[in-house]
């Protein structure tokens, strides 16, 4: 294909010597980043195809337009580099549930999408804003992640993802839907696949993670330091190739559950998949859809199966050859990866079917040859056995608490190498991207024939060390400090004392942070809804309930600290666990289901909401007539969180004091009655001789039945 300008593709290095020229690096890099995105979604040829959920367990085409417009603006918000939004609407609508689903927790719940036409002029006053933003920012070198330069690259990076991810979905589209572009021309070299064959590769000792001092953008989770052992293995020659994986479809690999581990045989039940996703039998013969075509099956190209498919394959071919046949790890990628000496954005020309380099699909196998390994890098990602994790010393961006905090749950593998679409942050060495296992990229494998337990080779359980978190932590299920009684059993027992219910069916926990009262909800009610807008919240609860056990560290003076472990079992709550479910969403945008509840609890909450009002306003509609609202906050209204013309109370009006009671009552009385008032202290440790001691009052709301 006709060569994309390096800016669209590569990753602007932090360092340099002019800022004037830098800037305009970021210019150009927004800006093509920018066109290419936009070209793409060019090979759609109606309007209607944007609103079909051509992948079931994504949102339609229109969602991934807009949302990585939005997601600049969000970020330049947050960050506090711009004063006010764009489209207010759109920037709730596209902000998140990018990859929220999981194919057997579906979410049918349909939005009100909005015109084409409209997120495209959408799409160009963001463009217009952006660049106006990139003009005027004050800029250092070299850029530093707290540098509001790194927002932009943090935008321009995040697009480049959806790049690929939403071709993806366009190659899920029916084919009326899509035309094909010159800009996007598919390899044409199509031919009977080589055979593949393992080659012998030396362990060692392997230090992974980047440092601070790297001169390119990175996501949390590529920064830390991780050191592994690796023992001597063999891996595959090539990718495993269409033929190759074919041999396993003719066999029924598919229908023999032997291959498959429990959850492969559970998504196999769902799916009747019989073939991988992008292959189509017409008139017994064998096809392959590709971006906007559909070809005859080009054997000598790599499969691209998800890593349910791929394990599998594994399984079975280990059978065959009676070795210990597997996918290969992390630590066993970088080792390979080691016969590359360079990296983007360095290399002169992409050493890989990589950067839109040379085609718009995969090519053959055998193209590219790194020291007799094909495709180390490129054509295709390559699935692991590593379940994404943080390295030691992993921390978040405060800018972006939900890029790789969500995928800390075991239920999301690593892929590595990158593929034919794959850009910028996506083809460096370093970059650590995970999903769901039962998702397809354009992501296929290698095996490796190994003694070794991937588990020794995976990230270690490693303790909590975000300070904001671990506080939370400590104040949800540490001790009690100068007697006064856990805030958040005090608080539902308090307000479980003062109702009368008359079914304990649901409940939700509306800004529940990291989850002790939702546990002590579960203690009364049938099935709790925990929800928090921070994804780093919801992660530490929703762990605690996979795993029985979260560890922190707390600080006590200085630089030291010192380590806490709460488990389940300890606090009693390992039986109810399972009638918990932890979700991050956002209290003025809930989605549909949920509601009809009997109790809806907001601890500290609406204090810290953009628009309190919006919420009480409607939260009623949630509710089963009879049931409660409980409110607790300390009202410490800050501008920082709400803008002063939305605070609820705090304020003087016509001349007279006007408390957030009154607010409340306000707002709450045309469908609910005041049941009580009562206060509620707590204690937050900061550290060992310092805390902070406050009192919340709880409000009681009964909901009229009529």
């Amino acid at each position: 294909m006709d060569k994309v300008p390096m800016y669209a593709t590569r990753t602007v290095p932090l360092t340099g010597h002019d800022i004037e020229q830098k800037r305009q690096e970021l210019k150009l890099a927004f800006n093509h980043t920018w066109d290419l995105y936009e070209s793409l979604f060019s090979v759609i040829n109606n309007d209607q195809a944007y609103f079909v959920k051509a992948e079931p367990l994504r949102h339609p085409l229109i969602f991934y337009f807009g949302h990585t417009a939005t997601f600049y603006i969000n970020k330049l918000k947050l960050g506090k580099f711009i004063e006010r939004r764009v489209n207010p609407h759109f920037e709730s609508m596209f902000a998140i549930g990018v990859d929220e689903m999981s194919w057997d927790d579906l979410d049918e719940t349909h939005y009100q999408w909005p015109s084409v036409d409209d997120v495209k002029q959408y799409r160009n006053n963001v463009k217009s804003l952006v660049n106006s933003v990139i003009d005027e920012l004050p800029l250092s070198l070299p850029i530093s992640e707290e540098d509001p330069a790194w927002i932009i690259l943090m935008g321009i990076e995040h697009e480049r993802i959806h790049l690929e991810t939403s071709s993806v979905i366009i190659r899920q589209l029916p084919l009326a839907d899509v035309t094909p572009s010159p800009f996007w021309p598919a390899c044409t070299d199509t031919n009977a696949a080589p055979d593949n064959r393992l080659l012998s590769v030396a362990g060692g000792h392997i230090s992974l993670g980047k440092t601070d001092e790297e001169n390119t953008y990175g996501w949390d989770n590529e920064y830390g330091s991780q050191t592994y052992q690796v023992s001597d293995f063999k891996a595959s020659k090539y990718l495993v190739s269409n033929q190759e994986f074919l041999a396993f479809v003719k066999a029924d690999g598919y229908r023999h559950p032997r291959y498959w581990n429990d959850e492969g045989k559970a998504w196999l039940a769902f799916t009747q998949a019989t073939m991988p996703r992008f292959w189509r039998k017409k008139d017994g013969q064998w096809l392959q859809r590709n971006l906007t075509q559909e070809i005859p099956l080009p054997l000598n190209w790599p499969v691209e199966v998800n890593q349910l498919e791929a394990k599998a394959f594994c399984n079975w071919k280990a059978e065959q050859s009676q070795r210990p046949i597997r996918l290969l790890t992390e630590a066993e990628w970088y080792l390979l990866r080691q016969n590359i000496e360079t990296d983007s954005p360095h290399w002169e020309e992409a050493p890989g079917n990589i950067e839109l380099g040379y085609y718009a699909s995969s090519c053959p196998v055998d193209r590219f040859d790194h020291e007799g390994f094909c495709d180390i890098i490129g054509n295709v990602w390559q699935w692991t056995e590593t379940s994404i994790d943080g390295f030691q010393g992993f921390k978040v961006h405060p800018l972006y608490d939900d890029f790789s905090t969500p995928t800390f749950d075991g239920k999301h593998n690593l892929i590595k190498g990158g593929s034919w679409i794959s850009t910028g942050n996506e083809s460096i060495k370093a970059s650590r991207y995970a999903f769901r296992r039962h998702f397809y990229q354009h992501a296929g494998f290698r095996y490796v024939e190994s003694h070794q337990a991937p588990e020794t080779m995976a990230s270690l359980n490693i303790y909590e060390t975000d300070e904001l978190i671990s506080q939370y932590l400590e104040f949800h299920y540490g001790p009690e400090y100068f007697a006064v009684p856990n805030f958040c059993i005090h608080g539902v027992q308090a307000c479980l004392r003062e109702i009368q219910l008359t079914q304990h069916h649901r409940a939700l926990d509306i800004g529940c942070s990291v989850g002790r009262a939702s546990f002590e909800l579960a203690k009364t009610f049938d099935h709790v809804d925990g929800i928090d807008f921070s994804a780093r919240f919801i992660q530490q609860a929703y762990s605690l309930t996979e795993q029985g056990e979260k560890r922190y560290t707390i600080r006590t003076e200085g630089d030291l600290v010192e380590f806490k472990c709460v488990t389940l079992a300890e606090l009693g709550y390992q039986d109810i666990a399972n009638k918990i479910n932890f979700v991050q969403g956002d209290a003025c945008n809930l989605k549909p289901q949920f509601g009809q509840y009997d109790l809806i609890y907001a601890s500290n909450l609406i204090d810290r909401l953009t628009n309190p009002k919006q919420f009480l306003s409607t939260i009623h509609q949630r509710l089963n007539p009879g049931g409660y609202l409980v409110i607790a906050s300390p009202y410490t209204w800050l501008e920082e969180y709400t803008d002063k013309a939305n605070w609820l109370g705090g304020i003087k009006v016509n001349g007279e004091n006007f408390t957030t009671l009154d607010g409340l009552t306000e707002t709450l009385i045309p469908h609910f009655e005041l049941v009580a008032v009562k206060e509620i202290p707590f204690v937050i440790r900061e550290t060992k001789r310092k805390f902070q001691h406050s009192l919340s009052e709880m409000t009681i709301w009964r909901h009229r039945s009529t």
